[in-house]
């Protein structure tokens, strides 16, 4: 794939922050995820791509916007065939009571190279480069926090995991706690969590944990970029659900590795920060109608990885400035 179709990924986060950061802290999450998802398409639009969402915001007759399913893209002749993964707010509940770590990400990889994954719930554990081969998301906590620990060269006291703040974690933050480990917890943002522990200086070791399905392959494809390792298996808490990943092709007792949620090294991911966050920082606004993003753009092929600041003149780009 065209390498610069990165840097056009990065323009697409930054329309959904833009439009999301001006409700930050108004307390409704809806409006704050409808103009994160009226920017992105703004922009995604405009590239030349034949996309199909594999990873969106519910079903067609859930979501008014990017759905699953959905054909996107200028699909000129010619134009590269891709699954397109996408969250216009990863944390909207950050995003109307003003907490940290909201951020909006998008995902690219040639067409049937991203999972197609429900919209349910997600058993997962990731890591960085180098603790890569040494987990496993049906391993004994125990065993899995002291292989980390070895991989990384480091007390089992200095290990740092960090999980959702949810009442069904309890049994994993007591297993830590007698173990001594370190424990973040966080509300929101699952996607943001597991890239962390692919940056050393941000302190986090090692994420546990059930979360959303969708974000796992979002988060799957930024850490296949940038080495790391991601298991996950679809976690059905319904009779619908297991019937819906069946009608998918979805195997829910399957652990599915790296290679089964992101085929191949032609993977794009691109994250712009809400709001302030441990790897992003969040859309500041300036005097005469400015605005400052914060992004990161990753491409799997060559490992590379840029982080973006952009000022952005919103009298220029009036669709932003609301």
């Amino acid at each position: 794939m065209d390498r610069n179709l990165a840097l056009n990924l990065a323009r697409v986060t930054e329309a959904a922050a833009l439009g999301a950061a001006k409700y930050m802290g108004r307390g409704d999450k809806n409006i704050a995820d409808q103009a994160a998802v009226d920017g992105m398409r703004s922009m995604i639009d405009t590239l030349n791509i034949d996309g199909v969402v594999v990873i969106g915001e519910g079903e067609m007759d859930e979501a008014p916007m990017l759905y699953i399913g959905e054909q996107i893209g200028k699909a000129t002749s010619g134009a590269i065939k891709v699954d397109i993964a996408v969250d216009p707010v990863d944390g909207t509940n950050c995003v109307a009571k003003g907490l940290p770590n909201a951020v909006a990400v998008v995902a690219i990889a040639p067409r049937g190279h991203l999972l197609n994954a429900p919209d349910m719930y997600m058993d997962k554990i990731a890591v960085g480069p180098k603790a890569k081969g040494v987990i496993r998301l049906d391993a004994p906590v125990k065993e899995n926090l002291y292989n980390v620990a070895k991989a990384l060269n480091k007390n089992i006291t200095d290990l740092t995991v960090t999980m959702l703040d949810r009442e069904r974690h309890e049994g994993i933050i007591k297993e830590c706690r007698e173990l001594g480990v370190r424990i973040k917890l966080f509300q929101e943002g699952d996607v943001a969590a597991a890239l962390a522990t692919c940056f050393e200086d941000r302190g986090i070791d090692i994420m546990l944990g059930i979360g959303g399905a969708p974000e796992g392959v979002i988060a799957a494809a930024a850490l296949k970029c940038m080495g790391g390792e991601f298991q996950g298996r679809l976690v059905p808490y319904e009779e619908e659900e297991r019937q819906r990943c069946e009608k998918m092709g979805v195997d829910c007792n399957k652990v599915l590795l790296l290679d089964d949620l992101v085929k191949g090294d032609e993977v794009f991911f691109a994250a712009t920060g809400i709001s302030e966050g441990d790897l992003l920082n969040g859309v500041t606004y300036y005097g005469n109608n400015m605005a400052k993003t914060h992004s990161v753009v990753m491409r799997a092929e060559t490992g590379t990885i840029r982080f973006i600041e952009a000022i952005h003149k919103l009298d220029k780009k009036p669709e932003y400035a609301k």
